[in-house]
C-alpha cells in the first residue's frame, strides 16, 4: 500500500487529521505523520498520542525570515522524506512540505478553507482539496485538480466531540460566572489586519470590567500571551482572564464556553459547528466559509469597536448536550478524495 505523508504545521491541523490519519490506517495506508514544533501543534499531537516527528519550529513575523525558515525546514525535513519514501504529501497549508515535494516529484494535496491565502509559484499544491461552498476560481489548481467535500473541515472532527467538565477543574474556571473563550488577531500572518488588534482591545476591556465574566484567551503562541501579560495586567487581576499553562482541548473549552470571539481562524467554524454563539474580528479578505456561515446565522462579524459594544451578546446559554453533532459526510469524503488520487496513475 502506497504511503501518505500527513505534516502538521498549526494547531487546527491536530484535531483535524487525526480522523483522517486513523482512517486511512483502517483502509491499510502506511502514514507519516510530522509536525512543526509550533502553536502547541506536536504538544497536542503527543497528548493525543499520535505517533509524530517532530521537525522545525516557528521564524516569527520577519517575511524575509519566515521564507527562510520554510526552506529550512524542508531542508530538515529532507532525510526523513528520503527514507520513509512516501507516495503523497497532504497537509492543510504546510508549505515546507510542498516545497519539498515539489523539488522531489511527489504530489501533494493541499487541503484549503481560505481562499486568500498566499502560495507562492513553488509552494503550489498538486491538487486542492476544499469545502463545497469555495468556487473552484478562487482556487490555485485547475479545475480537473480540485476535489471539494461537504461541510467545512470542522465537521470533520466534531462528529466525534463528547463534553468533559474537567475542563472546569483543570483551567479553575468559576460556574458562577459567565465563560468566555476568546482568540486574539494572527499578528504575524500576511493577511492580517491592525484594525483586528483595537476591536480585540476593546473586547477585552469591556469583558474584564464585567464582575460577572471570566475568560479564557487563548494566545496564537507564548511570545503573543506574555505581551498582553505585559501590556495589560488589569485583564488578568483577580482570575478574570486565564491564559491556559498546556494545550487544551479545544472543542471542550468552546462547548462549556457561553460565548466565543476570535480574531478569525479555525475556531470561529469549530464554534459554529458546536452551535455555540460566535463572533468574529478577524478584519483580512473574507472568505467564502465565513460567508456562508455568516449567511446561515451561524457567525457574526464585527466590524467596529461599536459593534463589539453592540452586537456581541453576553449571556448564558443552554449547555444541555444532545449527541446529534454527527457529520460523517466530509470525513467519508476527503478520504475517498485521497484514496482516489493516490491510486490514480502516477497521482498527477
Amino acid at each position: 500500500m502506497k504511503k501518505v505523508w500527513i505534516d502538521l504545521d498549526n494547531t487546527p491541523h491536530v484535531p483535524f487529521f487525526e480522523p483522517i490519519l486513523l482512517e486511512l490506517k483502517a483502509r491499510g495506508y502506511p502514514v507519516l505523520l510530522t509536525a512543526r514544533d509550533a502553536f502547541q501543534v506536536a504538544e497536542l499531537a503527543e497528548q493525543k498520542g499520535l505517533p509524530v516527528i517532530k521537525v522545525g519550529r516557528h521564524y516569527g513575523r520577519h517575511k524575509l525570515v519566515k521564507v527562510a525558515g520554510l526552506f529550512y525546514r524542508a531542508l530538515q525535513l529532507l532525510p526523513i522524506v528520503l527514507r520513509e519514501k512516501p507516495a503523497i504529501g497532504v497537509s492543510h497549508g504546510a508549505r515546507s512540505q510542498i516545497i519539498l515535494c515539489n523539488l522531489l516529484g511527489i504530489p501533494t494535496i493541499l487541503l484549503a478553507d481560505y481562499e486568500f491565502a498566499k502560495y507562492p509559484p513553488l509552494m503550489r499544491p498538486t491538487w486542492e482539496m476544499a469545502p463545497e461552498v469555495i468556487p473552484d476560481e478562487a482556487l490555485y489548481c485547475p479545475p480537473d485538480h480540485v476535489r471539494k467535500y461537504p461541510g467545512i473541515k470542522e465537521d470533520v472532527y466534531v462528529a466525534k466531540f463528547k463534553p468533559d467538565e474537567s475542563i472546569y477543574q483543570a483551567l479553575n474556571l468559576k460556574r458562577d460566572r459567565l465563560l468566555a473563550t476568546v482568540r486574539p488577531p494572527a499578528t504575524e500572518a500576511h493577511y492580517h489586519n491592525p484594525e483586528s488588534e483595537a476591536l480585540f482591545d476593546c473586547l477585552m476591556n469591556r469583558l474584564t470590567g464585567m464582575p460577572n465574566v471570566q475568560t479564557v484567551l487563548l494566545p496564537r503562541n507564548k511570545k503573543q500571551g506574555e505581551l498582553a501579560l505585559d501590556t495589560h495586567p488589569e485583564w488578568f487581576k483577580d482570575g478574570k482572564t486565564v491564559i491556559p499553562a498546556t494545550a487544551v482541548d479545544g472543542l471542550n473549552l468552546l462547548w462549556f464556553s457561553d460565548f466565543v470571539v476570535s480574531g478569525g481562524g479555525t475556531m470561529n467554524r469549530e464554534a459554529a459547528a458546536l452551535g455555540v454563539p460566535v463572533y468574529s474580528i478577524f478584519r483580512g479578505k473574507t472568505g467564502a466559509v465565513d460567508t456562508h456561515l455568516e449567511k446561515v446565522g451561524k457567525l457574526i462579524m464585527i466590524k467596529t469597536e461599536e459593534e463589539v459594544m453592540r452586537k456581541i451578546q453576553v449571556a448564558p446559554r443552554d449547555k444541555t448536550f444532545h449527541a446529534d453533532l454527527a457529520r460523517p459526510a466530509a470525513l467519508t469524503s476527503i478520504v475517498a478524495h485521497i484514496e482516489g488520487i493516490l491510486n490514480a496513475p502516477g497521482g498527477k
